[in-house]
């Protein structure tokens, strides 16, 4: 039988460390339109909101078919993929310094209202990391990328316990699909049974790490029997963290 001692714990973002659901990204669609109308009308091109909006809301639906795979492009095709749905062809037409300001635009609006800490998550993580705990984030990402969410995290002092961070962004591959976990666990020298994933959603975090042979924790108010797949501890928030794991060991 494996060695059951757990070297390494997976965190999600959105839902277990952050309060806010992904689809919160939505309130920052109004920055991120005016912002590309201003650099756009800069550029010399002559934009409509109304058009900014059809085009915002077409590339969701491109994004949403290549999410539905469980895999991920990198934010500057979320750009190219507005813009092209904006006019045909407008993303090869445009300066380098432009879309630098288009990425720019549209990655950092989470920056000025930051989604809502779980603010019992520093205790529990500085105690874990200080028993030898290895600690990663494994999480999809919306329309704010891995980039921006690391500065979300050391904004609130999250960030430094963290060793790896896997966002589905940059890797390509998005929950549940169990790559994104065996990508992160062949970086750390891991098998999938030294590890546990902590997250919210029963397909994307429950399912996803249990089909990658990893034990789970998931972050629910509900009572376990009500949980529609089962994982192996159920904690409220963060901060019960340390007192789950032990009990798995």
């Amino acid at each position: 039988m494996p060695d059951a001692k757990i070297r390494a714990v997976t965190v999600d973002f959105w839902g277990t460390l952050m309060f806010d659901p992904p689809a919160s990204d939505n309130r920052y669609k109004q920055k991120r339109l005016a912002d590309f109308e201003t650099i756009l009308r800069a550029a010399g091109l002559a934009v409509t909101p109304k058009a900014l909006d059809r085009a915002y809301e077409e590339s969701g639906r491109r994004l949403a078919k290549i999410w539905q795979t469980h895999r991920d492009v990198p934010v500057q095709e979320h750009v190219t993929t507005l813009l092209d749905a904006l006019e045909p062809g407008l993303p090869g037409r445009l300066g380098s310094g432009a879309m630098a300001a288009l990425v720019q635009a549209y990655a950092n609006p989470a920056l000025l209202v930051p989604p809502t800490p779980d603010l019992s998550a520093k205790g529990a993580l500085t105690t874990l990391a200080a028993q030898g705990t290895i600690l990663c984030v494994v999480s999809n990402t919306m329309r704010t990328p891995g980039v921006v969410l690391r500065k979300i995290l050391e904004r609130y002092g999250l960030l430094a316990p963290f060793k790896l961070l896997t966002f589905s962004d940059e890797c390509g591959v998005r929950k549940p699909d169990p790559e994104i976990f065996h990508l992160t666990l062949r970086q750390l020298g891991l098998a999938p049974h030294e590890a546990v994933h902590v997250g919210d959603d029963p397909v994307l975090d429950v399912q996803g790490a249990q089909q990658a042979g990893m034990r789970v924790i998931q972050v629910t108010a509900m009572p376990p029997a009500a949980l529609p797949r089962k994982p192996d501890a159920v904690v409220r928030q963060l901060g019960e963290l340390p007192a789950a794991l032990s009990q798995l060991t």
